[in-house]
């Protein structure tokens, strides 16, 4: 309870925090002795308030008490009024109120917009709070408010009336309408800003508040009641709980009636026990009160002080963010063991699974593909440069400690030589220079979604190269105008800062990276006033930048039904140009030669699916032959037969094996196959023709450097004329075919691609296209429409330009932690308000996709909903696909759960799919879904994760909800169960702290019940010598204390500290994972099965309790010291406390002296004691063999592997190896840090020249160099003999050759440990 109070304390702080932010309400002050009309009217009424109310004639809403003032009347103010801007909290703001936003302010209510500074009156809003999005969105004025609403005078002076919707949920749908001056228009979203957005890239907005509080449009899709969350196995718990009581009641009344018969039988015969009958009703109640005990009323207070211990225990440095300084955080301890029994995770998307942080990653231009990797090798070039201040640091500080002595020890890497880079201010005209080791070590980039894939595309900074040294091929051309259009074709606007950068503020992550890419490129925009853009681009090979301006003539904007947006604009030398960008889909009808484009893009669609089709047929027989997801499958196997030769990769011992480790290498072996099918999904080579878009007809001398500096020498320009080969520029059919194949490519990598294209057109074609957009532009009715009508009428016969490909960075180890979780079966889903194709690109670079899965999209507009999900089903069911991800929109969902047929189908269908992606979702329908799959699939476990205001209700309505501390606020973080920094904590949160708790508490349950059963139970048997009476077997002072000094120590330990598997073992292996999804650590069946070793123990065997926990460490001891020699100090303590003050008490429990005076001084009594603690160990020990022998479970089986060296230094690389990069294999290569560093350390002695005499003056060279006398010794007498000697390197056996008959030789010394038989050819 007083935990529940303190939440509810730092909630209502919260709340306060929220109710006090500052907003801009427009007041008016009256002299003092003016007074002003006052109306009876509960509709706003007037022209301003002298409150700040906006007054418009008859101003009115649905809602009347919404919309009217605080007191429900109007008072008009006088025109003289003085108004101003006054700082009001946002819980004083009210319907009617006038607030005025600045450039980053969130907005305090919903309100209608009135007025904006910004072009053409467009205000630019973030809303990722609401629905996640990142893309800004546009609002602008109803015109008719726009023109009247321009000063603070005309606002005041504004007459109108606004009638809006009541309060719903419906984020993407808005009614309503204003009437100013007789002219009515409607009110769409587009004029509405709700509460949790944000004002960006406008300087400043005004509106009018239309909804506060609860009733506006983030507050109706809060979850309002949250629910109260309890662990899982509270529910098994108190099902035993019940059962104990009727088994306590059974065995009352059972002791009652073999009392009423005994005391016909014996009591009523003897003489010496009479009068000492006691009646039914009081021997039944002294019995339940005999064997009330059974019921462990103490577990549920053990159970608090273990999960503050798990708590304490789960501040792992793992989970702890340096970036941001952000440790994991516990907001509840009621719930830790469900992290360890998760079955659905539903994710956000923005600020969750990715960074929010666009990446010009790569381009197609005249059929060419570049990589683009200057922020990465910039970011390379910087941690290089801190790593090797770093060591020499650490050299220095080793010097200085190390001085006087021969040799200094440093295991630190060397690190590798490289210049830094910078991209800033890159130019074509500026030499560049690529860091060396980075050029060597191939492509810094590699794609999250495929990264097994090669990486075959040129660089940039060769594309940069090329038009230096080609300025004036044709290549270099398009080149250059595709640059140009990178750099004209987008709604960005520069900013100058203080240091004389330039910043860009764009309405999309996407339009920003690809005009930073422009700049870096060389095309960099220095300006843009209203009606023109000003830009700088590089010249020729010596000359100096060029500075030119083009004239905006006209913006079509990009909207999702187009999903393209065009820009045209005046060249200097006069021409027009139209440029356009947008979704392969809408460019490619568009193309002047759009039958080839198509028939070329279905080509690379037919390949593309025929791929596909082979890698699924791969997967559906990789999962045939690994039908179970339990690990065990792999090792009951007859393979595994432990005298099966090794088959497979070597061992990492250098040395020979031991006959121990020779018949571990089959099971190493399987291991490390198995792990390695996990590791790795199935991938196809790419075919000879999906390569040939990669390569030039002339590419015969393979790929070339541009390393060179000298500009003019004749060699670099034969390499420069085999770079690129105009025949294919000027080929469209190639070009075509080439472009399609890198944007298929690019798709497939999880990247965001986009087509462009150009057209020149004259001057009198544009006045009249100009005539017809002007006239969709200033209509009132159907403006949209119209607007799209005159885009599609110029938009047409288009040149391609070229394709990008931008990247959506993911947060560090996203895809890696996704896979983990998938193996250790668990379902993801994502829900995000954002955008159907950005959701897709998201789930294929996070792996949610695999490159082979089938997408299946649920849309409302086909009108195939039905029949679409029926044969998803039906395929899924028959296991005909291998990887299945749904795709369904708000919009859908919402016509799914309004029929109860295709709901049921639905929830069918998604129950079988791998993942499945819900995009357009509001906040009220994330935590729709959450709770359907919590409450309709029995024993499920939910997870929701989220960074943002728009997921508190998801994660309020799972089982478990994490927050993320990201850019969207730390609102989700402060109303979640658990937080973290960054999603990929999550593996370690579920798989390794989660998985412990869930054990731990399942064992301290079952331990609780079993200790509780085993000590009472004694009590009954002792029954039968006692008549029946009731008589307790244990002394009443000690029975008392038994739960709390001698029983307490040992189940708490056990809670809190148990480890059964070590933790790079359970991150390596995730499928043990399960182990808590089936509740195969606490169920019914394993409850039965304790409560038979209880009853066929007796008191002593509890104190090997000790025995369950895996890990026996010092902590182990120390409680089975203190509760056994509790036990023997408390006997002490009683021979000497213990005072008889009756003859009843004394002659039944004769303490006093007892053990140091009476039983403790009786050898027979320590006999028997130590019998029953033998037998009853053996017993315990007995069955817990045969059961591991014959019915092992998952973990018993990898608490045995992890106990060889190589298996465990194989699990706790492949962590490492997540982290770093790299391939792992149960091989040579994994080797430690360390001992790669003394290898080096080894080797670099060896190489070193050696010239040491021994007593015979002869000269003592190298093992390897001894080889031509060692081969005479063989010839001769001699023989040689294998002699083992230590080295600092563990686990490998060293050699050292002694010829065992010495024939006036000197036996060779040797300096260094190397296997001296190997190096003389094993032959001993």
């Amino acid at each position: 309870m007083a935990k529940e109070g303190y939440d509810d304390v730092r909630r209502y702080k919260l709340d306060q925090v929220e109710n006090n932010k500052k907003a801009l309400v427009l007041h008016a002050y009256r002299s003092m002795g003016e007074e002003a009309p006052v109306t009876s009217n509960k509709t706003i009424e007037g022209r301003f308030t002298s409150k700040g109310k906006f007054g418009l004639p008859s101003t009115s809403v649905s809602k009347s008490q919404a919309a009217s003032p605080a007191d429900g009347q109007s008072i008009t103010s006088s025109p003289d009024a003085i108004k101003h801007w006054a700082d009001l909290s946002w819980k004083d703001v009210k319907v009617g109120d006038i607030v005025k936003l600045g450039r980053d302010d969130p907005v305090p209510a919903d309100i209608v917009i009135l007025f904006s500074d910004g072009p053409n009156g467009i205000a630019y809003i973030e809303t990722m709070a609401l629905d996640g999005e990142t893309n800004l969105k546009s609002k602008q004025a109803p015109p008719s408010l726009a023109k009247r609403c321009k000063t603070v005078e005309e606002i005041a002076a504004c007459r109108g009336l606004i009638v809006v919707e009541d309060p719903n949920l419906d984020l993407y749908n808005f009614d309503g309408r204003v009437t100013v001056a007789g002219e009515t228009m409607p009110l769409t979203t587009n004029e509405i800003l709700y509460r949790g957005s944000t004002l960006r890239n406008t300087a400043t907005c005004i509106g009018m508040v239309i909804n506060t509080g609860e009733e506006c449009k983030i507050r109706m899709n809060a979850n309002k009641n949250p629910r109260t969350k309890a662990p899982a196995m509270q529910t098994i718990s108190n099902k035993i709980v019940l059962m104990l009581v009727i088994f306590v009641i059974l065995l009352a009344l059972f002791c009652t009636i073999a009392y009423q018969i005994w005391s016909e039988n014996v009591e009523d015969k003897s003489w010496y026990l009479g009068h000492a009958h006691v009646p039914f009703s009081q021997i039944i109640i002294g019995f339940i009160i005999l064997y009330n005990t059974l019921i462990p009323l103490s577990l549920y207070v053990s159970l608090e002080i273990i999960k503050v211990g798990q708590l304490l225990l789960m501040n792992d440095i793992d989970m702890y963010d340096p970036v941001s300084n952000t440790p994991m955080v516990c907001n509840t301890t009621t719930i830790l063991e469900n992290l360890g029994q998760v079955d659905y995770i539903f994710s956000d998307k923005t600020g969750t699974l990715t960074d929010n942080i666009m990446r010009f990653r790569k381009l197609s231009v005249a059929g060419y593909a570049w990589l683009h990797d200057f922020d990465l090798q910039k970011e390379a070039a910087d941690r290089q440069k801190l790593h090797e201040a770093n060591a020499e640091a650490e050299t220095r500080g080793t010097k200085k400690k190390g001085k006087g002595k021969a040799v200094t020890r440093t295991f630190a890497k060397k690190p590798r030589k490289s210049t830094s880079h910078s991209v800033t201010e890159t130019t074509i005209g500026s030499e560049i220079q690529t860091p060396a080791s980075i050029r060597r070590s191939g492509s810094l980039w590699k794609s999250t979604a495929r990264p097994t894939k090669a990486q075959p595309e040129f660089r940039t900074e060769e594309l940069l190269k090329y038009m230096q040294h080609k300025p004036h091929s044709i290549f270099t051309k398009k080149a250059k105008f595709f640059l140009l259009s990178l750099a004209l074709c987008h709604t960005c606007l520069p900013e100058v800062q203080e240091n004389g950068d330039i910043e860009f503020q764009a309405a999309s992550p996407d339009e920003l990276a690809l005009v930073k890419a422009a700049q870096e490129l060389g095309f960099l925009v220095i300006d843009r006033p209203a009606k023109s853009i000003t830009l700088t681009y590089p010249g020729g090979v010596d000359s100096e930048p060029l500075t030119e301006t083009y004239d905006v003539l006209d913006v079509i904007e990009f909207s999702s039904k187009r999903k393209r947006m065009s820009i045209v604009v005046r060249f200097p030398n006069g021409k027009i140009c139209i440029f356009c960008k947008g979704a392969d889909s809408a460019i490619l009808p568009r193309l002047k030669l759009a039958s080839l484009a198509i028939e070329k893009a279905s080509e690379v669609g037919r390949r593309e699916s025929k791929r596909k089709s082979m890698e699924a047929d791969r997967a559906l027989r990789r999962m045939s032959e690994h039908n179970s997801s339990s690990p065990r499958a792999s090792f009951t196997r007859p393979s595994m037969n432990l005298s099966r030769p090794s088959i497979s990769r070597k061992s990492i011992g250098q040395g020979r094996p031991s006959m121990a480790s020779a018949r571990l290498q089959p099971i190493r072996d399987e291991l490390d196959n198995w792990l390695h099918q996990r590791e790795h999904d199935v991938e196809m080579a790419s075919e000879d023709q999906d390569l040939a878009a990669y390569q030039s007809p002339r590419a015969s001398m393979g790929r070339f450097s541009f390393a060179s500096t000298d500009k003019r020498n004749s060699f670099q320009e034969l390499e420069f004329d085999d770079f690129v080969d105009d025949s294919v520029v000027l080929d469209d059919t190639a070009v075509f075919g080439r472009c399609f194949q890198h944007m298929n490519d690019f798709a497939s990598e999880g990247l965001r691609t986009l087509l462009f294209g150009h057209r020149f057109i004259d001057e009198q074609e544009y006045d009249g296209w100009k005539k017809i957009y002007l006239d969709a532009t200033t209509s009132l009715v159907d403006r949209q429409k119209l607007i799209e009508k005159a885009g599609e009428m110029i938009e047409q016969n288009f040149d391609l330009s070229g394709a990008t490909a931008i990247e959506d960075k993911l947060q560090k180890g996203v895809p890696e932690t996704i896979d983990k979780l998938r193996r250790a079966n668990i379902k993801i889903w994502m829900l995000t308000g954002d955008k159907r194709e950005t959701a897709i690109n998201i789930a294929q670079s996070a792996r949610l996709a695999k490159s082979y899965s089938e997408i299946i999209i649920l849309d409302h507009t086909t009108g195939e909903v039905e029949q679409r999900m029926a044969t998803a089903l039906l395929d899924i069911s028959k296991g005909s696909i291998a990887h299945s991800v749904i795709v369904v929109d708000g919009q859908t969902l919402s016509e799914i759960d309004a029929n109860d047929t295709l709901a049921l189908l639905f929830f069918d269908l998604a129950v079988l799919a791998d993942s499945v992606i819900c995009c357009r979702a509001s906040p009220s329908q994330k935590a729709s879904l959450v709770k359907k799959i919590r409450t309709k699939i029995n024993k499920s476990i939910t997870l929701a994760i989220g960074d943002g205001a728009n997921d508190i209700a998801m994660i309020q309505e799972a089982h478990v909800g994490i927050g993320i501390s990201g850019k969207e606020g730390l609102q989700a973080a402060r109303i979640s169960d658990y937080s973290i920094a960054q999603f990929r904590f999550l593996q370690r949160l579920l798989l390794v702290h989660g998985r412990w708790n869930y054990v731990r508490t399942g064992k301290y349950i079952l331990a609780t019940f079993w200790k509780e059963l085993l000590f009472y139970t004694i009590q009954a048997v002792y029954q039968k010598w006692a008549g029946y009476t009731g008589t307790s077997l244990y002394e009443s002072t000690s029975l008392t204390v038994f739960n709390t000094l001698f029983t307490s120590l040992p189940v708490i330990f056990l809670g809190i500290f148990d480890q059964d598997l070590e933790k790079s073992t359970l991150l390596a292996v995730p499928e043990l994972y399960v182990q808590g999804q089936r509740n195969e650590g606490f169920n019914i069946k394993k409850y039965l099965s304790w409560m038979f070793m209880a009853a066929s123990g007796c008191m002593i065997i509890f104190f090997t309790i000790i025995l369950e926990m895996h890990n026996k460490t010092y902590i182990s001891a120390i409680g089975w010291i203190l509760s056994v020699g509790g036990w023997f100090m408390w006997n002490i303590l009683l021979s000497f406390a213990f005072k008889p003050r009756s003859s009843k008490t004394y002659p039944l429990y004769p303490v006093a002296n007892g053990f140091l005076v009476h039983w403790g001084r009786n050898l027979l009594w320590w006999l028997v004691l130590l019998l029953t603690l033998a037998s009853l160990v053996l017993l315990e020990l007995g069955i817990s063999s045969i059961r591991k022998a014959f019915w092992p479970t998952d973990t018993e089986i990898f608490q045995e592997l992890q106990k060889d060296k190589i298996i465990k230094r194989r699990f706790e690389e492949t962590v490492r190896a997540e982290e770093e990069g790299g391939e792992v294999e149960m091989g040579t290569d994994v080797k430690t840090s360390l001992e790669a560093a003394r290898e080096g350390e080894i080797q670099e002695l060896l190489d070193r020249p050696r010239a040491v005499m021994d007593g015979s003056a002869d000269l003592v060279k190298s093992p390897v160099e001894t080889e031509p006398q060692a081969q005479m010794q063989r010839s001769g007498s001699g023989h040689l003999t294998k002699r083992k000697f230590s080295t600092d390197v563990q686990n490998i056996e060293e050699f050292e050759m002694v010829p065992t008959r010495r024939a006036g030789n000197v036996p060779p010394k040797t300096r260094h440990s190397v296997d001296i038989a190997e190096v003389m050819g094993r032959r001993i």
